[in-house]
């Protein structure tokens, strides 16, 4: 049945019961209860894709019950991550009654207290660590799998997903009230499957559901200002996980990251496709400036820290780089370190007032969630959480080297992952002319992919580099032949003025070894193999004689 499940991910099969949730019961009855009331309602979701997608989905969910809601968005750089005590007494005193965070929250017991002795209600709907002492202060609901005494086994979902599952709950007590007009809650897998790809969750249990039947209902264009941005975005085929991925959730994240926090969740709630229009374009304009300032902070970061490592290969704290940077860049800095020297990666903004604004990416193997929090209740940092493979923080800026060292000592605590990370895993070895259409659609039956359960990769030896040229302003595009027969398209991405990019570059019309993904590319109706290109390598002078072991390393 596991394997099943896995070829064939069905929400009929994997979805958890809403009510095995702690405090499911309670958030779904005054969520009923705010409907039967007429209460105003407040959304106070975070500012990236997960957040932006959490408010929407609950926004139109409202919208078509008829509850009256407002969603609230915090800045960044002015109000930082979570409720803030000035944006949640400003809701109030609106008349919000009942006020919901999503995607944050967890950890954020003043605030939430006050807000409660202000005379609000306030439900969490998080998926972030939370803290044991937090339990013992909490006076409002949080539906969250990643408290300490939650028993539903659900710890994989994003934000967006616990939202889906609480509206699961409270559709059930609408039906028992023979309410009418209650949506159809699979209309709103798109936005689940982008938040759940996006926020880098394991993509296991009810979480392959949602991506693989999200995207279905992605495939209609149902949601307006998803089709916007998919358009704004040059997709001219139906949408994937790279997609969501790799071409939405940047664009969604732009305005969170240095423009207009609100633009996201107002463009997946949009059902004017002429605003829709005009919020995507400008989406996608704050994406291309913030292409152009990550390139420049990325540049300084990696130099900062190849001088530190220089010499000292066996490192093996978290990469830390700091910079007056801005800090809605940090969490893209931290992802390009880890993705270059493939260890845990933090990279912190320090603000003109002394204060450092960080954002973590870790690896398989590190819990970074639970270390900033760790940090945290030992006084190095000012305020922090995440999860397993990302976090934020706020620290003293003149505290970042103890936080270095802090780093230091509890990471000689752990198992090292990254020292073999000279070693590609590959899972098989083909050649240009056996990649087909069929042969890729059969490998995609095993995902949808992503974290926890990444595409397959394999080696193609001894292939011609037929043409390689500039695409873009980071992308490096490639012809391969075997034998000067069949030629396969291949891509690149971000590898300008990498390694991977330099060597390619001075290959062409040379034999070289590479390694790559699968993907089928759609253009002008016409659909054909591509590779996504991971690692390429300089071959031996002459083909390995029949005897050969090869020193590959396989899954």
């Amino acid at each position: 049945m596991d394997a099943v499940n896995f070829i064939n991910p069905s929400l009929r099969n994997l979805m958890p019961d809403p009510l095995s949730f702690t405090n499911m019961q309670e958030a779904a009855s005054r969520i009923i209860e705010a409907y039967l009331k007429k209460e105003q309602v407040a959304i106070f979701g975070d500012y990236d894709v997960d957040g932006a997608c959490s408010s929407a989905i609950l926004s139109l969910f409202f919208k078509k019950i008829g509850v009256k809601h407002d969603i609230y968005i915090p800045n960044r750089i002015t109000e930082g991550y979570g409720p803030n005590t000035t944006a949640i007494r400003n809701l109030i005193r609106k008349g919000a009654r009942l006020i919901i965070t999503v995607d944050c929250g967890a950890n954020n017991t003043a605030v939430l207290s006050r807000a409660c002795q202000e005379g609000a209600d306030i439900i969490v709907l998080d998926h972030h660590t939370v803290y044991r002492n937090t339990l013992q202060s909490m006076d409002w609901v949080q539906v969250n799998p990643n408290r300490p005494d939650d028993l539903s086994g659900q710890g994989h979902l994003c934000a967006a997903g616990v939202v889906f599952i609480t509206l699961a709950a409270v559709s059930r007590q609408l039906k028992n009230k023979q309410c009418k007009n209650i949506p159809d809650l699979l209309d709103y897998l798109d936005l689940v499957a982008l938040a759940t790809i996006c926020d880098i969750v394991p993509l296991q249990g009810v979480n392959r559901a949602f991506v693989s039947k999200g995207l279905e209902v992605a495939h209609n264009m149902r949601n307006i200002g998803l089709t916007a941005l998919a358009q704004a975005s040059c997709i001219r085929e139906p949408l994937n996980t790279f997609h969501l991925g790799y071409l939405l959730g940047p664009r969604l994240n732009a305005g969170g990251r240095i423009g207009n926090p609100a633009l996201g969740a107002k463009l997946l709630i949009s059902d004017n496709y002429m605003e829709a229009r005009t919020l995507a374009t400008r989406l996608n304009e704050l994406n291309q400036n913030r292409k152009e300032m990550e390139t420049d902070q990325v540049n300084q970061a990696e130099i900062q820290i190849a001088n530190e490592i220089q010499g000292n290969n066996n490192i093996s704290d978290i990469l830390i780089a700091s910079g007056p940077w801005h800090p809605g860049i940090v969490g893209l800095i931290a992802a390009r370190l880890k993705e270059r020297f493939n260890r845990p990666a933090l990279a912190i903004a320090i603000t003109k007032n002394g204060i450092g604004i960080g954002s973590a990416r870790s690896i398989a193997g590190i819990n970074i969630g639970d270390m900033i929090s760790s940090a945290l209740s030992e006084g190095v940092l000012e305020n922090g959480g995440g999860h397993a493979m990302a976090a934020g923080l706020t620290i003293n800026a003149q505290k970042i080297n103890q936080l270095k060292i802090w780093f230091t000592e509890h990471m000689t605590k752990i198992k090292h992952p990254w020292q073999n990370h000279s070693v590609l895993l590959i899972d098989g070895i083909l050649s240009a002319d056996s990649i087909t259409k069929e042969l890729i659609k059969n490998l995609e039956k095993g995902g949808p992919y992503g974290t926890a359960n990444e595409s397959p990769i394999f080696v193609l030896p001894y292939h011609k580099l037929v043409d390689v040229r500039k695409i873009g302003i980071e992308h490096i595009s490639v012809s391969l032949a075997k034998s000067d027969q069949k030629i396969l398209k291949g891509i690149a991405f971000r590898a300008l003025d990498t390694a991977l990019g330099d060597f390619l570059l001075a290959k062409r019309m040379r034999t070289i070894h590479v390694a790559a993904r699968l993907m089928l590319n759609s253009w002008n109706g016409k659909i054909t193999p591509q590779i996504h290109i991971c690692d390429a390598a300089e071959p031996f002078s002459k083909p390995p004689h029949p005897g050969f072991k090869s020193s590959i390393s396989y899954h």
